[in-house]
C-alpha cells in the first residue's frame, strides 16, 4: 500500500514535504480549515517549490470554505506550480463548517461543487449560481498563471454511502478520516459503483495517526495516546456537541465526551461551544486530557501496534480496496515520517 504524510498549514511545512519526498512517501497533504491552521494554498505553493515528485493534497475544502471560482482558480494555479501532482479533496466541510459554530452542507451542495470544480480546472465551461443568478463561466486566464491541462486528482470526503455515491457519479476516489473497518470500506467502494460501475482508475484514500509499539510497550500508554489522540480527540469533539450520535457510543465513551464538555466549561447546546471546543483540533492533545483517549477508540481510530500487528491491519485495509495510507505526526513529525517509512518501505 503506498503511504502519505498529513499536516496542518502552518510554516516549515515545505521542509518536511521535502523530506517525505526524499524518505519515498506518495503523497503530502495539508488540511483546509481556516480557523484552526494556515492557507493550505499558500503552504501547498511552497510545498511545490521544494519538491519534484511527492503528490500534494488538500484534505480537504468545501463548498461552505469559498467559492467555486476561488477555489478552481487555487486549484488550478497549484497545478502549475506542480503540474499533474495535486489532489483535491472534496468534503461538506464538517470540521471547517463546526469550527465556525454551523453545520456541514448537504450532498447536494458537495456534489454540485465539485462538478463544477472539475468543469473549471480541466478548463471547460461550467454554470456558476450565485443570489438566484446563474451564468456560464470559465477560466480566463492566458499565459501559465494557471494550469488546465494536467489532470487533478479529485477524491469525495465519506464516511457513509450518500457521499461514497456522490464520488460514484462524478467519478472521483474517495477519502476518509479515521475509518479503519475494512468492513466499512467495502461498503463505501459497494455505494460508489453505483448506479454505473465504479469509476475506472479511482482511488482510495483513509487518514488517520500510527504508533509503532516495541515488545513490552503498553499499546494504551502515555507514548501512544499522545501519538494518536488528535484523532481520537476529534470523534470525542463531534460528539460533544451532537448529543443524538453521542447516544450512539458505549457508556465509557459518552462519559468521556461528558467530562470533555465539563472540561471545557460548557454544554451540548452551549451557543458558542465552538470556541471552546476546537481550539487545537488536530494537533498533539495537552497531558491532561490523556484520560479521554480511550482505548476504544484507539483500536477503532488509528493503529497502534508492533511492526507485524501494523503490516497486518494495513493489509487488511488494501485487500479492502484502500490504495493509500495518510498518517499525520503529531509528536516529532521528522523522526515519525523516517520511522513509517522504515515501516512500510
Amino acid at each position: 500500500m503506498r503511504t502519505g504524510i498529513v499536516v496542518p498549514a502552518r510554516p516549515g511545512v515545505d521542509e518536511l514535504a521535502a523530506q517525505a519526498e526524499e524518505l519515498g512517501f506518495s503523497s503530502f497533504w495539508v488540511y483546509d480549515t481556516p480557523m484552526l491552521h494556515g492557507d493550505p494554498f499558500v503552504a501547498l505553493a511552497l510545498c511545490a517549490k521544494a519538491t519534484r515528485r511527492i503528490r500534494l493534497g488538500i484534505g480537504v475544502t468545501s463548498p461552505a470554505l469559498r467559492s467555486a471560482p476561488a477555489a478552481a482558480g487555487a486549484f488550478a494555479g497549484l497545478n502549475a506550480l506542480a503540474p499533474g501532482r495535486v489532489i483535491c479533496g472534496v468534503g461538506t466541510g464538517n470540521t471547517a463548517r463546526r469550527s465556525l459554530g454551523l453545520p456541514p452542507v448537504t450532498t447536494s451542495e458537495l456534489e454540485t461543487f465539485t462538478a463544477t470544480l472539475q468543469d473549471l480546472c480541466a478548463g471547460r465551461t461550467a454554470e456558476y449560481r450565485e443570489a438566484g443568478q446563474a451564468r456560464d463561466i470559465r477560466l480566463l486566464h492566458t499565459g501559465g498563471h494557471v494550469n488546465t491541462t494536467d489532470p487533478i486528482e479529485f477524491l469525495i470526503a465519506a464516511n457513509g454511502q450518500k457521499a461514497a455515491a456522490v464520488a460514484g457519479r462524478r467519478g472521483t476516489g474517495l477519502i476518509s478520516f479515521g475509518l479503519l473497518d475494512p468492513a466499512a470500506w467495502h461498503a463505501l467502494h459497494q455505494a460508489r459503483r453505483q448506479p454505473t460501475g465504479q469509476p475506472r482508475g479511482t482511488q482510495s484514500y483513509v487518514m488517520t495517526a500510527l504508533h509503532v509499539l516495541a515488545d513490552g510497550d503498553d499499546p494504551h500508554g502515555d507514548a501512544a495516546r499522545d501519538a494518536t489522540g488528535h484523532i481520537v480527540m476529534s470523534l470525542l469533539t463531534f460528539a460533544a456537541e451532537n448529543p443524538a450520535f453521542a447516544e450512539r457510543l458505549g457508556p465509557g465513551e459518552r462519559d468521556a465526551v461528558h467530562r470533555l464538555l465539563d472540561r471545557r466549561g460548557i454544554t451540548a447546546t452551549t451557543p458558542a461551544r465552538h470556541l471552546a471546543l476546537y481550539p487545537g483540533y488536530l494537533e498533539r492533545i495537552a497531558a491532561a486530557d490523556r484520560d479521554l483517549i480511550l482505548p476504544s477508540l484507539m483500536d477503532a481510530l488509528t493503529l497502534v501496534g508492533t511492526r507485524d500487528d501494523l503490516l497486518g491491519r494495513i493489509a487488511a485495509l488494501e485487500r479492502a480496496g484502500v490504495d493509500e495510507l495518510v498518517v499525520q505526526p503529531v509528536i516529532d513529525p521528522s523522526a515519525e515520517m523516517a520511522e513509517l517509512a522504515k515501516l512500510t518501505g
